[in-house]
């Protein structure tokens, strides 16, 4: 059994969504980042952590990524041509959704007020935009990312999504949109909203 620390309010609902993806049985603590749960097993306070026997996983990617070749589920093959693509809409969703909203959150809340650049927001927003426009291009009129394949770059992507609808950060592609509502229509995904 795996056990999964982190409040599903971070990027630890991604692990949970992978793990309710693959049905496995798993244990939740929702501590939150630095507390004295997370800080026990990850010196950096950060969340999610993932339990696997005596090993501590960190990083929410890291962590989908090991679960779906450890099960064979919702990857494809390391060396293939389809996971380097599949790969490449990670990085993208890392890269260029991820880290931007991750930029706009440290400059709104996490940081100590004095080191906040809130006049960054706006720039962030507008690349934001772009990476939208690029993403929607990429997608086409597939199901998800990989086509009618739903792997873990279809979780980080939807998951920044729902982020950035929270966060007031347009989407503002029509087919991105309703890409984002069809992949959180998953049942997966009511389970772990519901866990």
């Amino acid at each position: 059994m795996y056990k999964l620390i982190g409040s599903k309010k971070s990027r630890a609902f991604r692990v949970l969504w992978m793990l309710e993806e693959l049905g496995l049985d798993y244990e939740h603590n929702p501590a939150s980042a630095r507390s004295d749960d997370v800080r026990a097993v990850n010196p950096s306070g950060k969340i999610p952590c993932l339990m696997v026997d005596d090993d501590v996983l960190l990083d929410s990617v890291a962590i989908i990524q090991y679960l779906a070749d450890k099960h064979g589920k919702l990857t494809f093959p390391a060396g293939t041509i389809e996971r380097a693509r599949q790969d490449g809409f990670l990085h993208f969703a890392i890269d260029e959704l991820d880290g931007t909203l991750w930029t706009a959150a440290r400059n709104t809340f996490v940081l100590p007020e004095d080191k906040r650049v809130p006049a960054i927001k706006d720039t962030l927003r507008w690349e934001f935009s772009r990476s939208m426009k690029t993403l929607a291009a990429r997608l086409g009129d597939k199901t998800y990312l990989m086509g009618d394949e739903f792997t873990v770059a279809d979780i980080v992507t939807a998951h920044c999504g729902t982020w950035a609808r929270n966060a007031s950060f347009e989407i503002g592609q029509p087919t991105v949109e309703a890409y984002i509502d069809r992949v959180i229509a998953r049942p997966a995904y009511k389970r772990a909203t519901a866990a």
